[in-house]
């Protein structure tokens, strides 16, 4: 059965190393990233534990989330719109507690509400929880999958809905996309630059409209999956 678009958030997650460069690390997180650097390293071999720092953002142990945006879709047929809400800053804890502040109100009605993201049940729902416990923060219950039988964790994944049981492949949210039809952004950013937008050129507003954009995008992608019509670019607010 397929979801009310009008009980789902979609989000996205932007994430990137804690440090600036490797040699910024302290002591003791440069010995173990030197531990996890080795690993990498096996399917990376013309990298080294120092260039390599740049992915470190992917892993919920070495990273830190910098931007949450989220979208709700509001109203119905072709004149739905979507409205779009981020949460950012260098401050990791504040950035988690106003999306969590926000997401705890949205959920407080007892309705069922659903999350979706994509590569959301590998990425984004985990990382966040990850995060969440790091900065001692409590997960919201439509976050935590943890305890919970499958038919009880509202998480929506435009990547597995897209595989139809094949778990042998990756689909990016650009490829699918194009593929679908959805018109997508050109843009000079992508997920591989974040951490250098990031660190070297200090422009977090660019990588907040890269994550907006790719919320967009992942709503259009379920409507689409589920026979429904797209939102109308003219449709689609941004709050502050």
């Amino acid at each position: 059965m397929a979801a009310p678009v009008n009980n789902i958030l979609f989000l996205d997650i932007e994430t990137v190393p804690q440090y600036a460069d490797y040699n910024s690390l302290p002591k003791d997180w440069k010995e173990l990233w030197d531990t996890k650097a080795t690993s990498l390293l096996k399917y990376h071999e013309q990298e080294t534990k120092e260039t390599i720092y740049h992915r470190a953002g992917i892993y919920a142990e070495f990273g830190k989330i910098i931007c949450i945006s989220c979208g709700f879709i509001q109203g119905n047929g072709l004149e739905k719109k979507i409205i779009i809400k981020s949460f950012y800053g260098e401050n990791e804890a504040v950035v988690l507690v106003e999306f969590c502040d926000m997401i705890n109100k949205w959920t407080a009605n007892f309705e069922q509400k659903y999350l979706c993201a994509h590569n959301g049940k590998e990425f984004d729902f985990p990382y966040l929880c990850r995060r969440l416990i790091i900065n001692e923060l409590t997960i919201p219950a439509v976050l935590n999958a943890s305890g919970k039988k499958p038919w009880e964790v509202c998480h929506l994944d435009t990547l597995e809905l897209w595989k139809f049981g094949d778990y042998k492949s990756f689909t990016s949210l650009n490829l699918l996309a194009h593929t679908l039809g959805i018109p997508t952004p050109k843009d000079d950013i992508d997920g591989s630059k974040v951490w250098s937008v990031y660190w070297n050129d200090k422009d977090l507003k660019r990588i907040v409209n890269y994550c907006q954009k790719d919320v967009v995008t992942a709503a259009q992608i379920l409507l689409k999956l589920q026979g429904d019509s797209l939102v109308k670019p003219e449709n689609i607010e941004i709050k502050n």
